[in-house]
């Protein structure tokens, strides 16, 4: 049962450990904070109403001042987020705060909603897991939804969103006789989407965890009880604040969310509280198993040292009558007889079998 070590090795831990901006950085000037990437930013945009679709991959930054004139949707997808000069230059086209430019390339930034005047910024984090490595991996998802357009920035190219990508162009659901909050809801839905088959993995490990600890308990599996615990703390750190934001979302009076839209919202809100439930249960269970653990160890160990108890019980009689007949006196009758051996390896015997059978009548054994 070893190889469940692998199974809880691999985690992006980096992306729940906040950090700031380096120490004498201006506030308000952007700074990429994540892994090193060298891959070239893409800008691909989508284009829709409830008649017409446009997909154009590969945009120029330049081009974009040019497609916001468009009366068109427009879904503006940004994979890469470690090229400032192109974040700075979509900040300025959108006329973005420069406190919201900041956290875009600040991957390990925690989510969150902030209403301004002509757009809404939120901030997401999505989880996806790996089913053959279990790897969970945390990609941070920017959200700007304006009046005409959607803005998501990720890392990298999420396949989670080509269903939607899908949907909208084969209109299927209805999606493009709605506005861009309804966009913005069928990301979100996405994203917490990808919580529950990270919910739905774990669950399957805590089960093969639990089955080996019943079975076979080792050393090792202490090791995969605390990895299990930890990968439930830091999901729930991630998921807690999610809930305040689409509580925020459903509860905001801006202007661009249509009050309709705030029913999905809430929605998502109840899936976030099901979540966090799940996972409280998901922590009890580990802790049980802890328990379950240090229980099946201090068994094996009482067995142990049952049987030890037991085989040593049975050579004390033994070890006296062959102390008795090893001394040195001069007389010793039993010495003198033909049979004396044979004697003492029957009296040998019947004192192990006469014991034995009274361990069992105890039911020690």
């Amino acid at each position: 049962m070893s190889t469940h070590k692998n199974k809880y090795k691999k985690i992006d831990l980096h992306k729940f450990v906040p950090k700031t901006l380096h120490q004498g950085t201006i506030h308000g000037k952007i700074e990429y904070i994540g892994r090193p990437r060298d891959e070239k930013i893409t800008i691909d945009i989508l284009e829709y109403d409830e008649s017409t679709v446009k997909e154009t991959p590969n945009v120029a930054v330049k081009d974009l001042a040019e497609k916001l004139k468009s009366p068109l949707i427009k879904w503006i997808r940004v994979t890469g987020v470690h090229d400032l000069d192109i974040i700075s230059q979509i900040g300025k086209i959108f006329n973005i705060n420069s406190l919201d430019l900041e956290d875009i390339p600040n991957t390990t930034q925690r989510p969150r909603v902030e209403g301004r005047e002509d757009y809404i910024f939120l901030e997401l984090n999505l989880l996806q897991v790996d089913r053959d490595s279990h790897e969970i991996n945390n990609e941070q998802v920017t959200i700007i939804q304006g009046e005409k357009f959607v803005i998501t920035f990720h890392e990298t190219a999420p396949k989670s969103f080509d269903s939607l990508r899908q949907r909208i162009i084969n209109s299927k659901g209805g999606i493009r006789k709605y506005k861009t909050d309804y966009l913005v809801f069928a990301i979100s839905d996405i994203i917490i989407d990808q919580y529950f088959i990270v919910l739905e993995d774990i669950g399957e490990m805590l089960e093969e965890t639990e089955e080996e600890l019943i079975l076979h308990p080792i050393a090792t599996s202490q090791e995969s009880i605390y990895r299990l615990n930890r990968r439930l703390v830091y999901i729930k750190r991630t998921i807690w604040p999610t809930r305040e934001v689409l509580n925020s979302f459903q509860r905001s009076d801006h202007t661009l969310l249509n009050e309709n839209t705030k029913i999905y919202f809430h929605n998502l809100y109840d899936h976030t509280v099901q979540i966090i439930e799940t996972l409280e249960g998901s922590r009890d269970i580990t802790a049980g198993m802890m328990d379950l653990y240090l229980s099946s160890v201090s068994n094996r160990l009482n067995e142990i040292m049952k049987f030890l108890t037991i085989f040593s019980t049975i050579f004390i009689p033994l070890t006296f009558v062959a102390g008795v007949y090893g001394m040195n006196f001069k007389y010793i009758p039993e010495l003198n007889w033909n049979h004396g051996y044979v004697f003492f390896w029957t009296l040998s015997v019947l004192i192990s079998i006469v014991m034995l059978m009274f361990f069992r009548k105890k039911k020690w054994i």
